[in-house]
């Protein structure tokens, strides 16, 4: 491995329009049927988030920004810190919901930009597809293969929660949500947990000119989709022996009549395995590989969908030996919402540029991906300018 290191030396977040309050999601949404959502107050109770933002025009309920155009919207944001887009030599990027199947996901981006010809990655995923574009982004630089990487990730959920997307709700699930909250991840609850944004961070191998640069320590990404099945998907219908049936093999008149496009949530699965699968067992494994001890961690920064799994989270790190204090826990989730793979990137940039963090403090980043679970963690160091 090279000795070179390599720096976040810039950050940016695009959030399109004006946050939406709790008590104006649903006139932005769209209403499902002929009364107002009796769902929306129970989830939000659930979840935590007061404010979010949509790619949305709430007069005329017409989209205002594509995936592609949030993304490169954040990454003009690098552009007065100093960052020459035709400098990139490197553009990955990283969403769960592009803006179309082919072609992918960053070369939309590169097009919006117009900088020069560079290498162009795409990772898809869900919540971890944000993080595997670092990923991608930091060894490119370590390697020495890029000088200067621009990372992404980016989500415009909204364009699948319109109310013209979703069955009408039923007497029955409304009750199962009074008995079990995690059941607000069914497709029809997921409308009040996402929403939109975008995030960049440009690297390089040195720190930047002036204030704090984030060193990348390492990344670690774990699948355990060997021991469980698919538990949050779009674009397939879930089979009794928990395989996967694809769009393609449905006949087009099914994909609306079988909301196949929406996305699920297997929630009996998630409330058994997502705290095990994502943050106990990759946790214990890196926790040996990487000597992680708590007293070396300034800051915790975990990627929640929702506030109802802060305490499971903390009571699974504490059995761990990892136990961190909450006022080290920093997520902006009430105010930004869950953008899922652009959260990681919204966090530390607001981390990075409110004045809490000094020069030697460590930062250990979680991203938890429920697709078919997955756990990402990443250790940054805060350092001074060069």
């Amino acid at each position: 491995m090279s000795a070179r290191a390599v720096h976040i030396v810039g950050s940016a977040v695009f959030l399109p329009n004006a946050p939406v309050t709790n008590e104006n999601m649903e006139a932005v949404l769209g209403q499902i049927g002929p009364r107002p959502s009796r769902a929306r107050a129970l989830v939000l109770r659930s979840n935590g988030i007061r404010l979010r933002h949509y790619a949305i025009n709430p007069q005329s309920g017409r989209a205002t920004h594509s995936n592609a155009q949030l993304t490169a919207a954040a990454i003009r944001g690098l552009v007065p810190q100093g960052l020459v887009l035709d400098d990139i030599d490197c553009l990955s990027t990283g969403t769960s919901a592009p803006d179309q199947l082919m072609p992918g996901h960053g070369v939309m981006v590169h097009g919006e930009l117009g900088n020069r010809s560079c290498e162009v990655i795409t990772t898809a995923g869900i919540c971890a597809a944000g993080v595997t574009a670092l990923k991608y982004a930091w060894l490119s630089v370590l390697s020495g293969q890029s000088r200067c990487a621009v990372a992404t990730g980016s989500e415009r959920a909204s364009a699948m929660l319109h109310a013209g997307n979703f069955a009408a709700e039923s007497d029955f699930r409304i009750g199962q949500l009074e008995a079990r909250p995690e059941i607000a991840f069914e497709k029809d609850f997921l409308r009040w947990m996402l929403s939109d944004g975008a995030g960049a961070f440009w690297l390089q191998d040195r720190p930047a000119d002036c204030g704090l640069s984030l060193r990348i320590d390492w990344i670690d990404i774990v699948s355990r989709a060997d021991q469980v099945e698919v538990c949050m998907y779009a674009g397939g219908e879930k089979q009794a022996d928990g395989s996967l049936l694809s769009w393609q093999d449905l006949p087009a008149d099914e994909w609306l009549r079988r909301s196949i496009f929406a996305t699920r949530q297997d929630v009996r699965l998630l409330n058994a395995e997502v705290v095990r699968q994502t943050l106990a067992w990759p946790l214990q494994q890196i926790m040996r590989r990487r000597g992680l001890q708590a007293t070396g961690i300034d800051w915790f920064l975990p990627h929640m969908s929702s506030e109802y799994f802060r305490q499971p989270m903390a009571a699974c790190m504490e059995e761990l030996g990892l136990a961190i204090a909450p006022e080290r826990w920093f997520t902006n989730l009430h105010t930004r919402g869950n953008t899922g793979s652009a959260s990681i990137y919204i966090m530390i940039d607001e981390l990075l540029h409110s004045g809490r963090l000094r020069a030697g403090q460590r930062l250990l980043c979680f991203i938890p991906e429920s697709g078919r679970f997955t756990g990402a963690f990443m250790q940054l160091t805060v350092v001074d300018h060069a």
